[in-house]
Formats: structure tokens, C-alpha cells, sequence
């Protein structure tokens, strides 16, 4: 748990310097600057490269690209008959519907599942395969075009794709996958990637301020409610269907993954494209310590 606790603790120290003002205005686009250029990239490029495969990690991988579908369509038939901005509807989609499998989500498996049967590595495929495959490519679509209301040229779509550092990264990973790293490049992307986390809490606290509730509490509880519970229960459905209620451990595993918080990393590319930031950071700073107690529930309800 103690991944769970440095994540609280830098998610204080982001509201913390916004309110001391020891920090200038514009470090928020900053530090996800960095996130986006660096941070992001080289955890991909580290995790993907060393992943091992299996056909029996099917349906956990494909877990994530269901949760995002199914809420790109409950967010934006929801955002169209309450009259929601593209803006906020974009934030929600990007927040919503994919989960903080690795920062939150990894800690919690080894907390509530142990690693004995070696469960760590169905979460760090669902994640680098799953969720950080979709905000490199759908993700960054729904940005690009929800950020310009939709008006964005194919052509400006296909260069943000092709151009954004995590896509860049992932192909690159995918095309050494035959060739290994030195150690030494590996410990260095490590360190990198890890910077990853701490300074997306310290920017989203930055960014939190509890007084943007007004106006947002539909906005808020819609996106939580799909994000943790909604989503969660819909993965289990679809995946109980086809595999005829069996699965076991993987299949448990897959939907206490689905039943995480918004993912960090989608946060930071919806404020990179000004999608509500107010909204996102409600999102993940209410969205992390609310999903605490959620987890308790699914934790039990899956037969722990």
C-alpha cells in the first residue's frame, strides 16, 4: 500500500503549494509537460518491451478497450441530452472510461490478491497493453477532436497520433521487442517512469479546487459513477457472456481492474488539450480516495 500512500501524500502536496503560492502560476502545464514528453513515454517503452504474452490474456487486455467504447458512448449520449460542452464531455470520456490500472491498480492487486500466482502480471498487461494502448491512439483521437469540437482535419487527427511521445514510444517498444536492453537503459527508464505518478498527484492537486463543484456535481457524479461502478459491472457481464462464467482468478483480476479510479495519464492528456481541466481534476482527486471503499465492495462481490 505504500504506492497507494505516496499517491495521497503528493496529491496534498499539489494543493499545498498552490495554496502557499510557493510555486509559479504555470507550473501545472509544466510539470504536464514533462509527464507527457518523458515521464509517459519511457514507462511504456520499459513495461511494453518486457511483456510476455499469452492467449489466455486475451480477454484481460481487451478489457480496457471495451470500458472505453461502451463509455464514449454513455458519455457522449449522456453530454447530449443534459447539454453538456464537447469539452466536458471529452474530459469525462478520457477520465471515465479508462482506469488507473498501474498506480493505483497494481498496489491494490498485491494488497488484495497477493502475487503468489504471479497476478501482478495480468494487471501490468492489462495496463501497458490495455489502457496505455488506448489513450496512445483512441485516447489522444478523442482529445484532438473533442478539444476542437470535433472541426479537427484528418490529416491534423493522424499527425497528433503519429506525433504524440507515448504512441511514438509504444511503437518503438513493440519493434525491440526481439532485441534486449542494456541494463543500464533499463534502469534509466525506470527512474524516468517513475517520476510519472508523483508529478501527475502534484499537478492535479495543483489544479483541484473543490470550489469548481458548483455547476459540476452532475458532471462529477455521472463520471464516477460509470468510472466505478457502471463500467466495472458492464465488464463483468460482457465477459462472464463469453466466457460462460468462468475465468477464475484472471477473470476477477480483470474487473477489479476495470473498478479503478481515472487513469492519471488520460487526466494529463485531457488538461494538455484544456478539456475541462477543473472537471478532470474532481475527476482524480475525488475520484482516487473515493474508489478506497468502492474496491472494499468489489473486492467482496467478485468472492475475494
Amino acid at each position: 500500500m505504500y504506492n497507494v500512500a505516496l499517491l495521497a501524500l503528493c496529491l496534498a502536496l499539489g494543493i499545498a503549494l498552490r495554496y502557499y503560492k510557493v510555486v509559479p502560476e504555470n507550473t501545472a502545464p509544466v510539470l504536464n509537460g514533462f509527464i507527457i514528453n518523458i515521464s509517459l513515454p519511457a514507462l511504456i517503452l520499459l513495461h511494453v518491451h518486457q511483456l510476455q504474452l499469452s492467449f489466455e490474456l486475451v480477454y484481460p487486455v481487451l478489457m480496457p478497450w471495451v470500458m472505453f467504447a461502451v463509455g464514449f458512448m454513455f458519455f457522449r449520449v449522456a453530454g447530449r441530452f443534459v447539454h453538456w460542452t464537447p469539452q466536458s464531455i471529452g474530459a469525462l470520456i478520457l477520465t471515465g472510461s479508462l482506469a488507473n490500472t498501474s498506480f493505483v491498480g497494481l498496489p491494490m492487486i498485491e494488497a488484495y490478491y497477493g502475487n503468489a500466482n504471479n497476478e501482478l502480471a495480468v494487471g501490468m498487461l492489462i495496463d501497458q497493453l490495455g489502457t496505455y494502448l488506448v489513450l496512445s491512439t483512441v485516447g489522444i483521437l478523442v482529445a484532438v477532436l473533442y478539444s476542437s469540437s470535433g472541426e479537427a482535419s484528418l490529416a491534423a487527427v493522424v499527425k497528433k497520433i503519429l506525433t504524440f511521445p507515448p504512441f511514438i514510444a509504444l511503437v518503438v517498444a513493440l519493434a525491440i521487442r526481439p532485441v534486449g536492453l542494456p541494463q543500464g537503459v533499463n534502469e534509466v527508464l525506470e527512474r524516468l517512469g517513475a517520476t510519472l505518478a508523483p508529478l501527475a498527484l502534484v499537478s492535479v492537486g495543483y489544479q483541484l479546487r473543490l470550489s469548481e463543484l458548483k455547476g459540476r456535481f452532475g458532471q462529477l457524479s455521472t463520471g464516477l459513477l460509470y468510472s466505478l461502478l457502471i463500467g466495472p459491472a458492464l465488464i463483468l457481464v460482457f465477459f462472464s457472456g463469453l466466457t460462460g462464467g468462468a475465468g477464475g482468478r484472471i477473470m476477477q483480476l480483470t474487473v477489479f481492474e476495470a473498478a479503478m479510479p481515472p487513469q492519471i495519464g488520460a487526466a494529463i492528456v485531457a488538461m494538455e488539450h484544456k478539456l475541462e481541466p477543473a472537471l478532470v481534476a474532481l475527476m482524480v482527486g475525488i475520484g482516487v480516495p473515493l474508489s478506497f471503499l468502492t474496491l472494499i465492495g468489489w473486492y467482496y462481490f467478485l468472492g475475494g
